[in-house]
């Protein structure tokens, strides 16, 4: 099958799933299919602070090693779910997202993996100078939605991808199921 057929095919399902309100079907498909990105899907995961399902979403597009820019976007939300975790008083868990999440960073700037970790041993990181300006969760979520969505806008894995064409309701008529 053509990329074009399939990417139609892809859109056709897609208006589909959506007018009949199937939208986890609707998000896993454009995540299996990596042909349509939903910005205002990822941007609700962002700001409700689902960053594992958010990682989970972005991985259907862009891998983590596939440029400086999904880098950053990998890298800006594993930091802020470790902040969040963080100021939840969850060190347990913190120490997971260091290790298991944060630690492939450290190659690239081994001196803030080493403030990362010694966020743990302070009751507040914001009196780090660097996360001084933090602020509360809800505003530091935004912000931050800010800097990805900028990220994802410039990364050229994502080109093309933003929208599903509109399709008129005689072809999706005309499809037999």
């Amino acid at each position: 099958m053509s990329s074009s057929v399939q990417k139609d095919c892809v859109a056709m399902i897609l208006k589909f799933l959506e007018d009949h309100s199937f939208k986890e079907t609707a998000h896993t498909l454009e995540r299996e299919s990596g042909l349509f990105f939903n910005l205002e899907y990822f941007e609700e995961l962002a700001l409700k602070g689902e960053w594992n399902e958010a990682e989970k979403y972005i991985s259907g597009f862009t891998k983590l090693e596939d440029n400086k820019l999904s880098t950053k976007i990998y890298f800006e939300m594993r930091k802020q779910k470790y902040l969040e975790t963080l100021d939840k008083h969850e060190y347990g868990n913190a120490v997971e997202i260091l290790n298991n999440d944060l630690k492939v960073f450290a190659q690239h700037n081994s001196e803030w993996y080493k403030e990362m970790v010694l966020l743990i041993t302070v009751d507040d990181f914001r009196k780090f100078a660097s996360l001084s300006k933090y602020g509360d969760t809800r505003s530091a979520r935004a912000s931050i939605h800010g800097e990805i969505k900028k990220v994802i806008e410039e990364n050229p894995v994502f080109l093309g991808k933003f929208r599903v064409l509109a399709l008129d309701s005689l072809r999706m008529s005309n499809l037999q199921i």
